[in-house]
């Protein structure tokens, strides 16, 4: 679409200083992965201090060995009257009683390496757990799922799915490194330990490549070797009915390990059920189903749009204008508003936050970033169906925060003052990152929603702090929508019809971010306190 060019005058400056946050679940924030950038950087100094020590140590043990290599070539394999000098028997008596007990037992080379690991674990509490490894790993098949990304071409460092029958790309970052055989080795592996065999064939195949492009190699950083991704990769196959690759796999990996008493078994058990012509049917190569997202299809299809669907924005009643909502402070700086769906109402004002405004609002929040959670009842927890991390800013009339809080309500025209709406909640995905389809309004009576006792959430105003270079649209699946990132801009749509009852149609999603950094704010206003702003309808149907 094409926006019409409008300026805005700076709302209000503030300068916060940044404040390290911790680097727990780093993968759900992308914030919290820039910041591991310095702590490599300190890691690899530590390893270049230990290398150049090391070479001191080598440096010494070449020059001792070089001394006595050169008696041994010039001195003692001439004539037997070097030993006749008590001089040259006494300094070979003494090379062998200490010198070479000095050199071989010397504790230098351990005093170096112990160096290395004491700076290490200095940096530990602020390097990823296990679980950001096995996040980051879903994260990347979640891209490739919800974009139909070719594995192949993710281990190329592209973006590609299929199209019209060849590969094509959907983004090319401007920054990207290839994968190892080690790399999809563990991507593979995170999928096997979840008996989600789809993912892991895909990933095991590559990684198996990989290696044996290598050679089978060895590398001391790796986790994982040909023989395991064989293991691995040959299990995934059994278990899709694949039984006689799994086979050649195995006989494969008995090259590596003949005596693996469990590959031989395996072996002798692949060949007895293609012997007896009824292997076990497995499910094939498919994708497993999900077992809470029913509009999968939808969400992705959308996803993959990038909010480009010229069917839905052709609409004739759909239009864009400088809006002023009968207010005052509005009349000079209209706001520029372009409705993008009626049913449900959504509309996106554009240039709603200034550059400024919003790097303040991310480094105010950034001390309070926390895993994102979810309503589980009466409570809230962590789903894996929401990967991002966020912290809740309160306003006040002399904040950044106080003067977006009237600048909402100037451009809705309701009251957005807590409690008649929650606190600003700042936004910052991760790996991936993405919400999967959700109502913003509560849909159970125990919803953690009414514990400020002022009503639903009637509507939902969310400002985009950033941008993406690809991915993270607003999806609305029962519209059959989806709404791109646009920096500094804002979308609103209402949660409730006007009897109150939760709009079905305001179903949506945040689709994974592909390559960017998303940050966003939203700011959830309650149905309470807008008796005079927004009042119900006479009309129980309406």
């Amino acid at each position: 679409m094409n926006y019409r060019t409008c300026v805005y005058l700076s709302w209000g400056l503030l300068t916060v200083a940044v404040i390290p946050v911790s680097l727990g679940e780093m993968y759900t924030s992308l914030l919290n992965v820039k910041q591991a950038i310095s702590v490599e950087r300190k890691l690899i100094d530590y390893l270049r201090t230990y290398i150049d020590h090391e070479l001191e140590r080598l440096t010494d043990i070449k020059r001792f060995y070089a001394r006595v290599s050169d008696l041994h070539a010039k001195l003692y394999e001439g004539p037997g009257t070097a030993m006749a000098n008590p001089l040259v028997a006494f300094t070979l008596i003494k090379r062998l009683h200490s010198e070479w007990l000095n050199v071989v037992y010397s504790n230098e080379a351990l005093e170096n390496a112990q160096a290395l690991r004491s700076s290490y674990e200095e940096e530990e509490a602020d390097l990823p757990k296990l679980e950001d490894l096995q996040g980051a790993a879903k994260g990347l098949m979640r891209l490739q799922d919800v974009y139909a990304l070719q594995v192949a071409s993710l281990v190329r460092g592209r973006f590609q799915r299929i199209t019209n029958g060849k590969p094509a790309d959907i983004y090319m970052p401007a920054v990207s490194v290839p994968l190892s055989g080690d790399d999809c080795f563990l991507v593979g592996k995170v999928a096997y330990e979840q008996e989600d065999y789809y993912h892991s064939v895909q990933w095991l195949e590559e990684s198996v490549r990989l290696f044996r492009g290598t050679g089978g190699e060895w590398s001391p950083e790796n986790e994982g070797t040909l023989e395991d991704a064989l293991d691995h990769l040959a299990f995934s196959h059994f278990k899709t009915g694949n039984v006689s690759y799994a086979l050649s796999l195995s006989q494969e990996l008995l090259h590596y390990d003949p005596m693996n008493g469990r590959v031989l078994q395996n072996v002798e058990k692949y060949e007895k059920l293609l012997v007896a012509a009824s292997p076990p049917r497995g499910n094939g190569l498919r994708r497993p189903p999900s077992n809470h997202l029913r509009t999968r299809d939808t969400y992705e299809r959308l996803c993959q749009t990038q909010g480009s669907q010229p069917m839905h924005f052709e609409n004739p009643r759909l239009f864009c204008d400088y809006f002023t909502n009968d207010n005052p402070g509005l009349l000079l700086l209209p706001v520029r508003r372009e409705v993008l769906s009626l049913q449900p109402y959504v509309v996106l004002y554009h240039n709603f936050i200034t550059d400024t405004e919003a790097e303040d609002i991310k480094s105010l929040a950034q001390p309070g970033l926390s895993r994102s959670v979810v309503a589980a009842g009466e409570k809230q927890a962590t789903a894996d169906y929401r990967i991002s991390k966020s912290a809740w800013l309160k306003g006040s009339a002399h904040s950044i925060v106080g003067k977006l809080d009237q600048r909402i309500s100037m451009v809705t025209g309701l009251n957005v003052n807590h409690p008649y709406g929650e606190y600003l909640q700042v936004v910052n995905y991760g790996i991936g990152g993405h919400y999967e389809p959700h109502f913003d309004h509560a849909t159970s009576p125990s919803s953690p929603v009414f514990k400020l006792k002022t009503g639903n959430r009637v509507a939902t105003f969310m400002i985009y702090l950033s941008s993406v270079e690809a991915g993270g649209s607003t999806a609305f699946i029962y519209a059959n929508f989806s709404a791109p990132v646009v920096e500094k801009a804002a979308i609103f749509w209402w949660n409730l019809h006007r009897n109150g009852q939760g709009d079905v149609d305001t179903l949506h999603a945040g689709c994974p971010v592909l390559i960017g950094d998303k940050w966003v704010a939203n700011k959830w206003i309650h149905e309470h306190g807008q008796e005079f702003q927004h009042r119900c309808s006479l009309n129980p149907e309406e």
